[in-house]
């Protein structure tokens, strides 16, 4: 292995992954655990950090740079929220040093907005990544997930943001609701998607009622699980979709997340008529995490 330069780490709710990075960008080792801030006290930060590395390794003067959840107040160390609006160059200038720790380690801030109240942990991070590729970008991202965000750009800056539990909602109906009855089988029907994003936006109303029709139509019908799943998605994004008009009428958008996710996102964006891409999110975490690397100002601790 070459000399690695820095540690990258992407700490979230449910588990972690980490990149040791060389000097000239590339990805020389990677590994993650399902050891999130949700499964971990704050002493054991440190501990899980340094048992992965040694797996890799990796000497103890080797830093590291963590986005995520690690910086909630309920993880490792509290790195306050920025202010949004917000430009994505100043995370590295906000990353807090954790006192105390095994090895040199900065973890990122996340990104707040007043008015209305949000907050955001770890997509800022992707979003800085985004704009190290493109740094003339302006418009739309959406970043699908448990709690999918959808974010305005302008300016090298988050200027605004709203988020939607549509992923907790989810999952949910679908393994903790009556409509798990439906989906205890996988598969997927593009056909119920699309249509249930085309009744979704064209009546969102009518979507509480139809919720549980996906049950009804499996006991009193031949529904299958296939249908029924994707008509649970197709409603659920639907509805999302029709609440966040600003941020798609009339524009393309930009998504970052779970290949899969992501593709799903398309096709209801597609049913509206609405263009997209989605980018790689291992690309675009590790990119905004190594700009924020070499932005850092110094040892300011917390």
């Amino acid at each position: 292995m070459a000399a690695p330069h820095f540690i990258a780490v992407d700490w979230g709710t449910s588990g972690f992954r980490l990149w040791v990075m060389g000097k000239d960008g590339n990805v020389l080792a990677s590994t993650s655990a399902p050891l999130g801030m949700s499964r971990l006290k704050r002493n054991d930060f440190d501990r899980v950090l340094e048992e992965s590395l040694d797996t890799l390794g990796i000497a103890k003067d080797v830093p590291a740079i963590i986005c995520g959840m690690a910086g909630a107040a309920q993880g490792w160390c509290e790195a306050p929220y920025l202010c949004a609006p917000t430009r994505l160059d100043a995370l590295g200038e906000g990353a807090v040093s954790v006192r105390g720790a095994t090895r040199q380690v900065h973890i990122l801030p996340g990104v707040k907005q007043m008015a209305p109240a949000n907050v955001m942990r770890g997509e800022e991070t992707q979003i800085a990544g985004l704009l190290h590729a493109d740094p003339a970008f302006a418009g739309t991202v959406c970043l699908p997930g448990t709690h999918t965000k959808w974010v305005q750009v302008t300016d090298g800056a988050i200027q605004h943001f709203e988020t939607c539990m549509t992923g907790e909602q989810f999952a949910f109906f679908s393994q903790d609701s009556v409509l798990s009855h439906s989906m205890m089988l996988d598969g997927w029907s593009d056909c119920a998607f699309r249509a249930a994003v085309h009744l979704a936006t064209q009546d969102p109303v009518a979507v509480p009622r139809r919720l549980f029709a996906i049950r009804a139509d499996m006991l009193v019908g031949d529904q299958d699980s296939a249908t029924a799943r994707a008509t649970l998605s197709g409603l659920l994004i639907g509805q999302e979709l029709m609440s966040v008009p600003l941020y798609w009428c009339d524009q393309s958008v930009t998504l970052i997340g779970a290949p899969s996710l992501c593709e799903i996102y398309l096709k209801a964006l597609d049913v509206l008529g609405v263009g997209g891409r989605s980018l790689n999110v291992e690309t675009t975490t590790l990119a905004g995490l190594t700009a924020a690397f070499y932005l850092q100002k110094g040892p300011a601790h917390a």
